[in-house]
C-alpha cells in the first residue's frame, strides 16, 4: 500500500470514527499497519490508535501502539517525529499510573529543544507532566507545569490545548480543596468551547462539564452538578468515551450520596424536634415535625412496600429481595407471596439485612 492510498484509508477511517463506527475505523486502520510501506502514513496511522484507545480506556494497547510508533519514527530518522512519539508514550505511561516514567518521557521530549514539532507540542508535553505529578501529589511542580502550558496555549493562541490545562486545573484545586478554583478554570474551559468550538470535537465540551460538575458538587449545588454530570455522561456515550463514563458515575454516586446525607440530617433534626416539642406540649409545632418527618420518610422511601409503616423509626427486623427494595420480615412471612410487591419482580433467598 502506497503513500496516496495509505493517505486515503486513514481519512477514510477518521470519518467513520467520528460517526461513532469505532470498530468499522479501527479495522481500516489496523489494515493500514499491516500493509502499508509509507512510514509517515504508519506513523499517523499509530497516532490515531493511540488516541482511539485512550478514549476506550484501553491503556495497555495505547501503550503497545506507541511504543511501535516510536520505532517507526526513529527508522523515520526525523527528530520532529521522535518528539511526537515520546510525548504519546509519556501520556501511556500516565494513563497507566506510571507517573515517574511518564515524567521521565516528558523530560526527553523538552530536551529536543531544536526541533519545530518539538517547540510546537511542548505545551502539550508540560500539561502531560503536570498531571503526572499531581498525580504524585507533588502540587507545586504540577502549578509550575500547569501554567507554562497555559503560557504556551496563550502564545500560540492555541484554545484547544488552553481547554484541557483548565480542566486539569480544575482537578488541581479540587485536590487542594479550593473549590472556588476548581469551578472557575473548567468553567473558563467550557466558554473556550462555547467560542472556539465548533470544529472540535465534542470530548473537549464533555471534558469541561465534568469537571464543572465535580466542582458544583463539593460546593454544595446538586443540582447544577447533576445537570453537567448528565452532559457530560450524554456526551460520553456518544462517543463511547468508556473513561469518562466512568468518572461520571462516581460523580452522580457522590451526588446521590451527598444528597442522601443531607436528607438522614433533616430526618434526625425533625425526630429531635419532634421529641422536644412532645416533651414541652407544643402540638402545632410537634404536629409539624412529624409530617416533615414522614415526608423525608417518603422522599427517601424509607417505608415498607406491604404495610406501608415507615423503616427505620422503630425497632423492626427487615429483609431485603434481590431487587433492593426493603420490607418488614414480618410483612414478608405474612405475604405468602415470592415477588416483590414494589417492582413485581421474582424473589429468591432473600437476604437479611
Amino acid at each position: 500500500m502506497g503513500q496516496d492510498q495509505t493517505k486515503h484509508q486513514i481519512e477514510k477511517g477518521l470519518r467513520l470514527y467520528q460517526s461513532n463506527e469505532t470498530a468499522k475505523a479501527l479495522d481500516i486502520w489496523k489494515r493500514v499497519l499491516e500493509k502499508s510501506t509509507d512510514l509517515p502514513g504508519r506513523f499517523r496511522v499509530l497516532g490515531c490508535l493511540i488516541t482511539a484507545h485512550s478514549e476506550m480506556g484501553k491503556y495497555k494497547d495505547m501503550m503497545t501502539f506507541a511504543v511501535t510508533q516510536i520505532d517507526v519514527a526513529r527508522e523515520i530518522a526525523d527528530s520532529d517525529y521522535v518528539t511526537e512519539s515520546y510525548l504519546n508514550l509519556a501520556r501511556s505511561n500516565e494513563k497507566l499510573c506510571d507517573f515517574p516514567k511518564a515524567i521521565a518521557y516528558c523530560k526527553t521530549c523538552l530536551s529536543m529543544q531544536g526541533t519545530t514539532v518539538g517547540l510546537q507540542l511542548n505545551g502539550q508535553v508540560c500539561l502531560s507532566m503536570g498531571n503526572a505529578y499531581l498525580g504524585l501529589s507533588s502540587f507545586q511542580k504540577a502549578l509550575e507545569c500547569f501554567e507554562k502550558a497555559l503560557r504556551y496555549a496563550h502564545s500560540n493562541d492555541d484554545k484547544m490545548l488552553e481547554c484541557r490545562v483548565c480542566c486539569s486545573l480544575g482537578n488541581f484545586y479540587i485536590q487542594l480543596k479550593d473549590y472556588e478554583k476548581a469551578l472557575f478554570f473548567p468553567c473558563k474551559g467550557a466558554e473556550l468551547v462555547s467560542d472556539y468550538g465548533k470544529g472540535w470535537s465534542l470530548k473537549y465540551k464533555a471534558m469541561s462539564q465534568y469537571h464543572m460538575a465535580v466542582a458544583y458538587r463539593k460546593l454544595g449545588r446538586s443540582d447544577d452538578a447533576m445537570e453537567c454530570c448528565e452532559e457530560s455522561m450524554k456526551i460520553a456515550i456518544q462517543h463511547r468515551d468508556r473513561p469518562l463514563q466512568a468518572l461520571c458515575l462516581l460523580c452522580f454516586a457522590d451526588i446521590h450520596r451527598h444528597h442522601t446525607d443531607a436528607m438522614l440530617y433533616m430526618l434526625k433534626a425533625h425526630c429531635l424536634s419532634e421529641t422536644i416539642y412532645r416533651t414541652k406540649g407544643s402540638q402545632q409545632l410537634l404536629r409539624e415535625h412529624v409530617v416533615k418527618f414522614h415526608e423525608c420518610m417518603e422522599d427517601m422511601e424509607l417505608y415498607c412496600g406491604m404495610c406501608g409503616d415507615s423503616i427505620g423509626d422503630k425497632n423492626s427486623q427487615l429483609q431485603a429481595l434481590p431487587c433492593s427494595h426493603l420490607f418488614h420480615l414480618k410483612c414478608i412471612q405474612s405475604s405468602g407471596s415470592r415477588g416483590c410487591p414494589n417492582c413485581r419482580r421474582s424473589a429468591v433467598k432473600p437476604g437479611y439485612v
